[in-house]
């Protein structure tokens, strides 16, 4: 899959790019800027990122996004751009070298006069390049160009400038680093400077380790060069993650910080770098390595052997009459020289002690219920316990239903346990263990499970213990905005309740399924988070490439659809702006406009699921009916409006009508990620009249709708080709390593379940 079709109006050149260039010819030019991007994680923002480049007004550069492999989600992103841009020139970099190695693929590859490093999910301002620009041209050919760069919060809060004090001070000129010896590289991000690049080829500068390689690059860089001068603008805009900084998650990485601090510093120390310069060095080096000893998150074992090897570090590569900073800074330097870690422990615990524990508490109603969630989180996990939900309780359905179903034939030792509501118990198979929502039986299950399922979201007050995984299947494909995406719809967010509750829903999720690289990149924006992507399909939809002509016709009869006639599934989606269920569409006009040989299959959204029979005559209401999929499977085409469903449907291959009466309404209202009416599934009807026409003239089934379909499939059915069920259980379940993971079949060699009435060929 390439770029969204949506993606051609990003693409911004100020002027016709250059010709598709030859390594050598790229050479013989040489462009004044080679821009490098590593991808590895932020497909779902990547776009941002190349659309700021590509707009700038100075055109001179090259553009080298570097992705994780041909087929991975940024490369199909990358793609479009290559195709469109000919300065666009990808380079490719395993996810195992870490964002050195993609950086230094990068360099490699670039043949600009200056190379600047911009991460993938961050922008150049307006006019960056062009100021680069200038001031380069002002200062000579500096070894180092710093700038300033914007900091802006993910979500709400004034945007910082931290590299503006570090500047402010240095020279108006060309410089050597010995007159701004604050100006060490190691406070600065790499993207926040353009670095002459011959300097860097002449001194075998590359980016070291794996983890904090900011510090040991930008240590390095001022250590070797001999001019340098500041541009006191913002040309980068950093993009806070709402996750934060990955390199203060916890983990053992947060050793290689003292690493690329021995590095720089051992490299000082053979270099001789004089007392004035090394003292800033040494200063700003160790208050990155104070505040990772003292933060009680990052470092959750191994904590004294940090600090004793710090503390080693320390004193070995002190300078000479080195004064430490004043305030509880300074008591942590000197007790850090003295090598106290029961001490230095101890101060930590108080600077930390009014930070309270309320937060952590589980909240389900009922004192008594707290009381026993409480103590059952206490308990050891049971290991061989999943806990399944579907749609809030609603039954056995969906997702977490397909993944139960196969668990039991590849896991059998596993225990399972759907949470459904007490209206939903009855319809529950006889074979699945259940317990109602609210039970005893729901927060002890909850409080001891290892894998916990849904398809929405388990309930606020769900502790997520160490050791757990939780696996989001989600339900659908995301025509509409989702998640953090409604903020800016103002009837929808009020719907939504709070944003802060939803994404700390989303902080439990381990792992994200997806059904096509459209939802990849889209989850990532709207469920900000650390979770895994799975792109497995959904197991949902599995049944697509599995059933039978056998199947079909017993699922028919179980509908009621007469033998013979052709069934069309009319599932329109809710409106946040709309009050109960309306239809947009007089079903008994319909039926009587295309004639004796249709029925319709009603199927409104679950929300009016309540019981109560909308039908009569050709209409069959299966709205109540369980199964999304057999429905699915019982018609011969698709009647909707903006529903998901088309993105499960069409694994069918059968025809699929856009009924769109409010199309501008629903799309300023609710936000939709892409036009519709640009890249529909089928022929789109805008009247009543329209779509009665469509079906009378045969248009739902012609050449041009089966072009349409054709095309949609291939961007939006991927991953669906009945093994998604499979996959999920052995990765998350049985926890078999990626590699071992069955692969997605391809579109052309799968075959739909066929149709009742229709012959495809």
């Amino acid at each position: 899959m390439v770029a969204s079709p949506d993606a051609a109006v990003r693409f911004h050149s100020p002027s016709p790019p250059p010709d598709r260039a030859s390594p050598l010819d790229r050479k013989s030019r040489m462009p004044r800027f080679s821009i490098v991007v590593p991808s590895h994680g932020v497909a779902g923002r990547l776009s941002l990122a190349l659309d700021s480049i590509l707009a700038q007004s100075f055109g001179d550069f090259e553009l080298i996004p570097v992705c994780d492999a041909p087929n991975s989600p940024a490369a199909d992103v990358v793609a479009g751009y290559a195709e469109q841009d000919s300065r666009v020139t990808p380079v490719h970099s395993p996810p195992s070298a870490g964002l050195a190695g993609a950086r230094n693929a990068g360099l490699r590859s670039a043949v600009g006069g200056h190379v600047l490093f911009l991460d993938g999910d961050d922008v150049l301002v307006p006019g960056a390049l062009a100021a680069l620009d200038a001031r380069l041209g002002a200062v000579g050919d500096v070894d180092v160009l710093y700038f300033e760069h914007e900091r802006t919060p993910w979500w709400e809060g004034e945007p910082a400038n931290p590299a503006a004090p570090l500047l402010a001070g240095t020279p108006d000129g060309a410089f050597s680093p010995g007159r701004a010896p604050r100006l060490t590289g190691v406070a600065l991000p790499a993207w926040s400077a353009a670095y002459r690049r011959a300097f860097l080829t002449e001194q075998g500068l590359v980016f070291p380790g794996d983890h904090f390689t900011d510090t040991g690059f930008g240590g390095l860089v001022t250590l070797r060069a001999e001019r340098v001068a500041a541009l006191r603008a913002v040309v980068v805009r950093h993009l806070l993650r709402r996750q934060g900084n990955r390199l203060n998650l916890p983990g053992e990485h947060h050793a290689q910080l003292l690493d690329q601090t021995e590095l720089v510093l051992a490299r000082a120390a053979e270099q001789g770098l004089p007392a004035d310069r090394l003292r800033p060095l040494f200063e700003q080096l160790f208050a990155a390595v104070l505040k990772t000893a003292a933060h009680p998150r990052r470092l959750t074992a191994g904590r004294r052997a940090f600090f004793r090897r710090a503390s080693a570090l320390y004193r070995r590569h002190r300078p000479a009459g080195y004064q430490p900073p004043g305030g509880s800074l300074g008591v942590q330097h000197r007790l850090l020289a003295a090598g106290s870690y029961a001490a230095f422990r101890t101060l930590r615990a108080a600077n930390r002690r009014a930070a309270g524990a309320a937060a952590l508490l589980p909240r389900p109603r009922g004192l008594r219920t707290r009381l026993r969630y409480a103590a059952d989180l206490r308990l050891p996990l049971d290991e061989n316990l999943v806990v399944y939900c579907a749609y809030w309780g609603r039954g056995y359905a969906c997702n977490p239903a397909a993944i139960h179903a196969k668990a039991r034939e590849l896991a059998p030792h596993l225990r399972s346990v759907f949470l459904v509501e007490p209206e939903a118990v009855d319809a529950m198979p006889p074979d699945v263990e259940y317990a109602v929502i609210g039970s005893r039986k729901h927060w002890q299950v909850l409080a001891r499970a290892k894998y916990l399922v849904n398809n929405a979201n388990f309930a606020d007050a769900v502790v997520k213990r160490p050791g757990s995984v939780h696996l989001q299947t989600q339900h659908g494909t995301p025509l509409k905005k989702m998640g953090a995406d409604q903020a800016t719809y103002p009837v929808v967010a009020a719907a939504t309740g709070s944003f802060a509750k939803l994404l700390a829903r989303v902080d439990r999720w381990d792992y994200n399924l997806t059904s096509n690289r459209h939802s990849t990149e889209m989850w990532e924006k709207a469920f900000p988070g650390a979770h895994e992507t799975l792109e497995y399909g959904y197991p949902r939809n599995d049944v697509y490439c599995t059933a039978s002509a056998e199947d079909v016709a017993r699922v028919r009869k179980e509908l009621g659809v007469p033998d013979g006639k052709k069934a069309l599934l009319y599932a329109p989606t809710h409106r946040d702006y709309a009050t109960g269920f309306a239809s947009g569409l007089d079903l008994a006009e319909f039926c009587e406009a295309i004639g004796d040989d249709y029925v319709v299959l009603l199927r409104a959204h679950y929300f009016y699921d309540q019981g109560a029979s909308r039908g009569g005559g050709r209409i069959i209401d299966v709205t109540g009916h369980r199964s999304s999929e057999d429905v699915c499977l019982a018609a011969d085409a698709l009647i909707t409006d903006y529903s998901s469903i088309m993105f499960d449907y069409a694994n069918l291959d059968r025809p699929i009508v856009v009924y769109a009466d409010d199309w501008e309404v629903y799309r300023e209202l609710r936000g939709v990620y892409f036009d519709l009416m640009r890249i529909p599934p089928g022929r789109v009807a805008r009247t009543p009249e329209e779509l009665a026409a469509v079906f009378r003239d045969g248009g739902w089934a012609d050449e041009s709708a089966t072009a349409l379909r054709a095309a949609f499939r291939e961007r939006f059915c991927q991953f669906d080709d009945g093994r998604a069920a499979e996959r999920v259980v052995r990765r998350v379940l049985l926890g078999q390593p990626p590699e071992s993971i069955p692969p997605v079949i391809p579109l052309a060699e799968r075959v739909p379940a066929p149709a009742a009435t229709l012959v495809r060929s």
